[in-house]
């Protein structure tokens, strides 16, 4: 975890948690943006400043990492969770782990992702995904820049942890009953050709705290143009 921005007399932290084939540099811009909050990324393994790293093959064990490392700071300052996409999965599972140790968070944000409970991917689904169905999921998602695709350095650089992150999602199934006692949050674009509506608001039953749903302008990427900094910065206030 690295902060995007040092803030130690901020009222509370956001940690970050990227996409698949996402890194800690998608949310760079919101350390300046978030002024009440000390806003944190997750780095996973293969990208960025663990570019040397094997990439993860198992989220849930990859999770259990993350929460290792992410334990609550003595300073008691209450921490919020966005996760978007895989990085909602993620952080739901690090979210849960630390429920079960006695932590708690103050917000849980699920951005363009179905809940856990609804997800049942299995090793066989993992399996299937090759290269040439992440490089077609890549460009329908409009994420990443058209002409890197067809770049082939680039894909050399990064092809190792996005296809194993595509692979995670294949074969990523949520626990049943996994509820958190937190606000929860969640964020969808209104053309998101991922994500259902229904999906989406199962996020309900993951909580049995208060839970919201907004629709926002957008795709699966809605936040790369639009980020809700306003959203967040009401929820934490209220939370």
């Amino acid at each position: 975890m690295q902060a995007v921005e040092s803030r130690p007399f901020a009222a509370g932290r956001l940690v970050c948690f990227p996409h698949a084939g996402g890194s800690p540099y998608f949310y760079r811009s919101w350390g300046k943006a978030l002024a009440d909050v000390e806003v944190h990324t997750v780095c996973y393994p293969g990208r960025a400043d663990r570019i040397s790293d094997a990439p993860a093959t198992d989220l849930k064990l990859m999770a259990r990492h993350i929460a290792e490392e992410l334990r609550p700071l003595p300073d008691g300052r209450p921490t919020a969770f966005f996760g978007h996409s895989m990085g909602a999965f993620v952080a739901h599972e690090v979210a849960r782990l630390w429920r079960a140790d006695g932590a708690g968070l103050s917000h849980f944000f699920a951005s363009a992702a179905r809940a856990p409970h609804t997800a049942h991917g299995t090793p066989e689904r993992a399996a299937a995904v090759d290269d040439a169905a992440v490089l077609r999921t890549l460009a329908q998602l409009g994420g990443t820049d058209a002409d890197l695709l067809d770049n082939p350095v680039f894909l050399e650089l990064v092809m190792p942890y996005v296809g194993a992150d595509f692979r995670m999602v294949a074969g990523y199934a949520g626990e049943p009953g996994s509820v958190l006692d937190c606000p929860v949050t969640v964020l969808l674009g209104d053309t998101d050709t991922r994500v259902s509506v229904e999906e989406a608001a199962a996020w309900r039953e993951s909580t049995s705290g208060p839970f919201t749903m907004r629709t926002l302008s957008g795709g699966h990427f809605y936040l790369a143009d639009e980020p809700p900094f306003g959203i967040i910065e009401e929820a934490l206030r209220a939370s």
